[in-house]
């Protein structure tokens, strides 16, 4: 009953959100963005020829005018035309959706699965080794910029060592891709029984997926040490030690579970950034996501894409933090009372 109470209360705040975020995008997409009509018009284009292009995507009425439109289009799942691609965004979006929920969630594993328990070694081992070690670990990925981090692992295993592919996509260029069916590679090409293309596409994931996960990675584990610390100096971890517990128990029965909800509310923020599309990570390794995609809309002053992306991304943060929520009245009793 809490658990649903909640549902309905966030699903309601999520409406003045999303037309608040809807609202802004497109004043200021529109204000500050170029003239998109230089990317159809030539130089030697005359006045007529630019009003009529201006009339044909509807960019001679007022701003309210168009606002209007958009967003009853909006209410209809029509995010409009992309200026550069001429194909609809929702259309665009979707097709490169999975190349970053696939990049996505493979740099998440790596980032969970080594970030968590070195924030736990550390805060069990604190002030000796093993908590300087990962201080620098966590120093060294929060300070170095993750286009960097992604140049040197291309330098090192794609130029000097030959190692693993270089900023070539999903697959080589000679490699015609499988029949989609999910649109994750790992899987497509193991539906389509082609284990050679599988590995290529598992090698063109290696290098994004090690920079995004080193990347997210550090956080993950400092929040992880410091509220491993602060449940390991509580009294109910002095309680359940008296009690004649062992040491297991105590710390992933006990100091773990009260410790997950700092850690899962730093998640909700580094699922969004992830599967938003990491925009420099995807620029970097040419990897064909909606972070790509954003970044071209902006260098291509094509707003509608641009608002398709902000208002994609925008709910994606809105529905994270829902289910962080809900993950909070599942973990903590205290907020269900």
């Amino acid at each position: 009953m809490v658990l649903l109470r909640v549902l309905l209360k966030r699903i309601f705040w999520i409406i003045p959100v999303a037309f608040g975020v809807v609202t802004i995008t497109f004043f200021t997409t529109r204000l500050f963005n170029g003239d998109p009509i230089e990317l159809y018009a030539p130089t030697e284009a005359s006045t007529e020829i630019l009003e009529m292009l201006r009339a044909d995507l509807g960019l001679d009425e007022p701003l309210s005018m168009q606002f209007a439109r958009y967003m009853g289009d909006l209410l209809q799942g029509d995010l409009g035309t992309s200026f550069s691609t001429g194909n609809p965004v929702m259309a665009d979006l979707t097709s490169r959706l999975p190349a970053t929920l696939e990049l996505g969630i493979l740099g998440l594993i790596v980032a969970v699965v080594c970030g968590v328990p070195l924030g736990v070694m550390a805060a069990v081992n604190r002030e000796r080794w093993p908590d300087f070690l990962m201080r620098i670990i966590a120093l060294i990925g929060m300070a170095i910029p993750q286009f960097w981090i992604g140049l040197i692992l291309l330098m090192v295993f794609f130029v000097q060592l030959n190692w693993l592919p270089g900023p070539v996509g999903r697959l080589p260029l000679w490699v015609d891709p499988p029949p989609v069916v999910t649109g994750f590679l790992l899987i497509d090409t193991l539906l389509d029984g082609d284990l050679e293309k599988w590995v290529q596409a598992l090698r063109a994931l290696v290098l994004p997926t090690i920079t995004l996960g080193l990347c997210t990675l550090a956080p993950i584990a400092r929040v992880t040490r410091s509220a491993m610390v602060e449940a390991l100096q509580s009294d109910y971890v002095r309680t359940a030690r008296a009690m004649g517990h062992g040491e297991r128990i105590v710390l992933f029965q006990y100091c773990l579970r009260n410790a997950l909800m700092p850690i899962i509310t730093l998640l909700g923020g580094v699922i969004g950034f992830i599967f938003g599309g990491a925009v420099l990570i995807e620029a970097i390794f040419g990897w064909p996501g909606v972070g790509q995609y954003a970044l071209q809309a902006i260098q291509q002053s094509d707003f509608v894409a641009l608002q398709g992306f902000v208002i994609y991304a925008s709910l994606l943060y809105i529905l994270t933090f829902l289910v962080v929520d809900c993950l909070y009245i599942l973990i903590d009793p205290r907020v269900r009372a």
